[in-house]
C-alpha cells in the first residue's frame, strides 16, 4: 500500500509551493487507495505555535486535502533518542565540539586552499579524556558519519541521481540543546510509519543521499523519491522570496478559489496542460507524477485568476449557493442573480458589487452629450417591476424616438443604469433592479 506524508514546520503559514508538495503526497497515496499523513515538523518549541498548527489543519481543510491521521514530532523525542543511541552505539554519530566561529574559520581556510568547504572531522579522531575537557568548556553536538561513497537512486521525476557524499560535510542531527534536527526527525519516523513515496522539492536532493545512508545504518531501505522542481517567477527569478506575498491564506483573501489553485499546481511543470478542475475526483482522473520534468516550473498568479474566473462560469449554482447568500443576496434572488453575472466576474466577492447595481447604489455615469438621451430614456422607461422583455421593448422604442443605433443607442443607457461601460447582459440586469434608474438621474 502506497503511504506518502506532508510534512510542515508550524513555524509559519503555508504557501503556495508547501501546497504544491501536499497535493502531489495526496494524490500519490489517494490514486493507490493509500495512506495520507500530515506530519508536524514541531521539534523546534520555540518556534513552534499552536497558531500556526490551526492555520495549517484549516488551509489544508479549505483545499480539500484530507489526511488520514496526524503525526507530531514533538511526541516522538523518546523514539529519536532510541535510534540515536543505535547510531551512536555502532559508531555512526560522533560527537563534535566545534563553536560556530570555529567552524567558520575553518570554512575560511578551506576556501583559501581552494577546497570545499567540508568539515575536516577533528572531532571524530578526539579521545575520550579529550572530550571531557572539551565538555567543561561547551556542550557536544552530534554528526552522522556518512560513508563517503557515491549514492544513487532512480529518481521518479529527476531519473538517476547520483551524489558523491565525499563531497559533503557529515550533517549535524543533534544540536548541543538536544534538539533533534529534520534530516534525523524525518529518518526515523518514515521508518516507523512504512512511508512508501516521498515527494519533495529539489532542494532536498542532497539531504536525500544523507538520509539514505542514515536509513542503512538503521539496516532499512529507502523509499520511492521524487523530487519536483521549485516554483520560479514567469521570468526565471527565483520565486522563494515572493512565497511571503503567495501564502494560501491571502490567496483566499484576494477571492482565488480552491479549485483554481489545485487545478494549477496538479499540472503546472508536467506535459498535461493546465485547464480548470472542478475537484479532485477529476484531477485524480489525470494526474501523473511521471509526466513532470525536472526544469525549472514558471509560476504565473494571474492564472489562478483566470482559473478562478473559470470556476465562476462552470460551477453548478448549489456548489457556491452559501457563498452567494452569505454575502447578503436573498435567496429568492440567489440563483438568478448568480447566472446573470458569474461570466463578468473573475472572483466571488465581485457579485457584491453587481448586487450594489441591482439596487442603484452606484453612481450613474452620463456624458453631457449623451445627457439629454438619457433623460428622454429615463422619461419613457415603465414602473417596476421589470422583467425579462423590459430592455428589449425599451430599447426597440428608444431606436425610432431617438434615431440612434447600436452603441450610441444601448452604452449610454447601459452606464447610467450600472455605472460601467461593460457587464452582464442588459436584459438580465434589468428583471433583476429593484430600484429603479429614474431614481438615479
Amino acid at each position: 500500500m502506497t503511504i506518502t506524508r506532508f510534512a510542515p514546520s508550524p513555524t509559519g503559514i503555508l504557501h503556495i509551493g508547501n501546497i504544491r508538495t501536499a497535493l502531489f503526497n495526496y494524490l500519490l497515496a489517494r490514486r493507490d487507495n493509500g495512506t495520507f499523513i500530515l506530519r508536524l515538523d514541531d521539534t523546534d518549541q520555540t518556534r513552534s505555535k499552536q497558531e500556526f498548527v490551526d492555520a495549517i489543519f484549516y488551509d489544508l481543510e479549505w483545499l480539500g486535502l484530507q489526511w488520514d491521521r496526524v503525526e507530531r514530532q514533538s511526541e516522538r523525542l523518546d523514539r529519536y533518542h532510541e535510534k540515536a543511541n543505535e547510531l551512536i552505539g555502532n559508531g555512526d554519530f560522533y560527537e563534535c565540539f566545534e563553536s560556530p566561529d570555529e567552524l567558520d574559520l575553518k570554512r575560511k581556510f578551506q576556501l583559501k586552499r581552494g577546497k570545499p568547504p567540508v568539515y575536516d572531522r577533528e572531532s571524530l579522531n578526539l579521545s575520550e579524556e579529550q572530550k571531557q575537557t572539551k565538555r567543561q568548556r561547551i556542550t557536544g553536538y552530534w554528526r552522522f558519519k556518512l560513508a563517503q561513497r557515491e549514492v544513487s537512486w532512480k529518481d521518479g521525476i529527476q531519473g538517476m541521481v547520483s551524489i558523491n557524499t565525499a563531497n559533503v560535510s557529515d550533517p549535524v542531527l543533534i544540536r548541543g540543546d538536544g534538539l533533534f534536527l529534520y534530516t534525523f526527525a524525518s529518518v526515523v519516523d518514515d521508518l516507523d510509519f512504512g512511508i512508501t513515496h516521498v515527494v519533495r522539492g529539489d532542494d532536498h536532493l542532497t539531504n536525500t543521499a544523507t538520509q539514505i545512508e542514515i536509513l542503512a545504518s538503521l539496516g532499512s531501505k529507502p523509499p520511492v523519491f521524487y523530487h519536483h522542481s521549485l516554483l520560479v517567477g514567469k521570468k526565471g527569478e527565483p520565486l522563494a522570496k515572493r512565497l511571503g506575498d503567495l501564502s494560501i491564506r491571502d490567496l483566499r483573501e484576494k477571492g482565488i478559489e480552491p479549485a483554481a489553485i489545485l487545478s494549477q499546481l496538479a499540472y503546472l511543470g508536467s506535459s498535461i496542460p493546465v485547464n480548470l478542475k472542478l475537484d479532485l475526483d477529476e484531477i485524480l482522473a489525470t494526474f501523473s507524477l511521471d509526466s513532470f520534468s525536472g526544469n525549472p516550473t514558471k509560476f504565473d498568479e494571474q492564472q489562478l485568476v483566470g482559473l478562478t474566473s473559470d470556476y465562476c462560469r462552470s460551477v453548478d449554482y448549489k456548489e457556491i449557493e452559501s457563498k452567494v447568500l452569505e454575502r447578503g443576496i436573498p435567496k429568492a434572488d440567489g440563483e438568478q442573480f448568480w447566472n446573470a453575472v458569474k461570466g463578468n466576474i473573475k472572483s466571488i466577492g465581485e457579485i457584491t458589487e453587481w448586487w450594489e447595481i441591482i439596487n442603484q447604489k452606484i453612481q450613474p455615469q452620463i456624458s453631457s452629450e449623451d445627457r439629454e438621451y438619457v433623460e428622454a430614456a429615463m422619461a419613457i422607461l415603465p414602473d417596476l417591476p421589470f422583467n425579462q422583455d423590459t430592455w428589449k421593448n425599451w430599447t426597440e422604442k428608444l431606436k425610432l424616438t431617438s434615431g440612434r443605433r447600436g452603441a450610441k443607442l444601448f452604452l449610454p443607457l447601459r452606464k447610467a443604469i450600472t455605472g460601467r461601460d461593460a457587464g452582464p447582459d442588459m436584459q438580465s440586469v434589468m428583471a433583476l433592479l429593484k430600484v429603479s434608474p429614474k431614481a438615479k438621474i
